[in-house]
């Protein structure tokens, strides 16, 4: 199993430089080192004060095309969630993000650029056991046709996702993803797209001012308008994963549970987390050495069955 049972930061400090694919900006991004049981934390460093935010779901508003978070002074970093989403794959439990604006730069549109600057820095395990959650029951949130689910898995993380395209190269796809044994490579290599004809419907909402080739796949009938074409085939699905996991990171722990969507997004995401976090009876903390102690113990000392 690759899930570790400590925490974990980057071991040196991360520097990253591009452009806010919906704000157009030139922004520099620094990734720190933080303390255990700190989480993800979001510092606006363009701003003087209250400047930090919090990478939790609960401060998540307005998750059109993108996550955006905001503090309560109202304050916000926006597209936090391929970096969050390298967080996870790559165990990173605690970190410091400085940002000189509002958003954080898409790079190639997927999450390998930030992958690749954690594995040149280095991970660094933290004498902390890290919790994980534990789904209890199945929740479902509906939207129409749209609707993503969780329910219980014993020390694992699948997503089961369908995508559904009126376009006929994207058309109907699944991918189910296990985490425990499936590799990540695709899933971080898969760029965000879009449909050529609403582009201009995006950027009357004042949104995509940095969008372009070099970081969105960019889809016309059945045609794709980059010049190399898709990474792989499942691109499309997979990018949508790779959403998934990073605003399931934003619960600020890692979760054993099997998610199962179909036409989900950013907002159906947080809405699932809103609603599961809603109730305590839902979800427990578990600690993975404390599992993995009780398993030695109810395998050395097994219980006697009575005739």
């Amino acid at each position: 199993m690759m899930i570790k049972s400590n925490q974990k930061t980057v071991k040196e400090k991360i520097n990253l430089q591009g452009v806010g694919l919906h704000n157009g900006i030139e922004v520099n991004l620094t990734i720190k080192p933080s303390k255990p049981n700190t989480g993800i934390i979001f510092k606006r460093i363009d701003i003087n004060s209250n400047n930090i935010i919090h990478a939790n779901f609960k401060n998540v508003v307005e998750p059109v095309l993108c996550t955006q978070l905001k503090n309560e002074n109202g304050v916000t970093v926006s597209t936090v969630e391929h970096l969050m989403a390298a967080f996870y794959g790559e165990g990173i439990d605690n970190a410091l993000v400085e940002v000189d604006a509002s958003e954080i730069p898409i790079m190639d549109g997927s999450a390998l650029d930030f992958v690749d600057a954690i594995r040149s820095a280095g991970v660094e395990e933290q004498n902390e056991p890290r919790k994980f959650i534990k789904v209890l029951k199945k929740i479902e949130v509906k939207d129409g046709k749209k609707f993503i689910s969780i329910e219980p898995l014993n020390q694992d993380l699948i997503i089961d996702f369908e995508i559904i395209f009126n376009n006929p190269l994207i058309r109907t796809r699944r991918k189910e993803f296990k985490f425990s044994n499936d590799d990540l490579t695709e899933i971080y290599n898969s760029r965000t797209f879009c449909l050529y004809e609403d582009i201009d419907n995006i950027k009357r909402m004042g949104l995509a001012k940095g969008g372009s080739l070099d970081n969105a796949v960019v889809v016309q009938g059945s045609k794709i308008l980059n010049e190399d074409g898709l990474r792989n085939r499942h691109e499309f699905v997979y990018h949508k994963i790779l959403d998934c996991l990073g605003d399931i990171m934003l619960s600020g722990n890692r979760i054993f549970g099997h998610i199962k969507t179909s036409q989900g997004g950013h907002a159906l995401t947080n809405k699932l987390l809103m609603k599961f976090f809603s109730d305590k009876s839902n979800w427990g903390l578990e600690n993975l050495e404390n599992i993995e102690k009780q398993n030695e113990n109810s395998y050395k000392n097994p219980v006697a069955i009575s005739a």
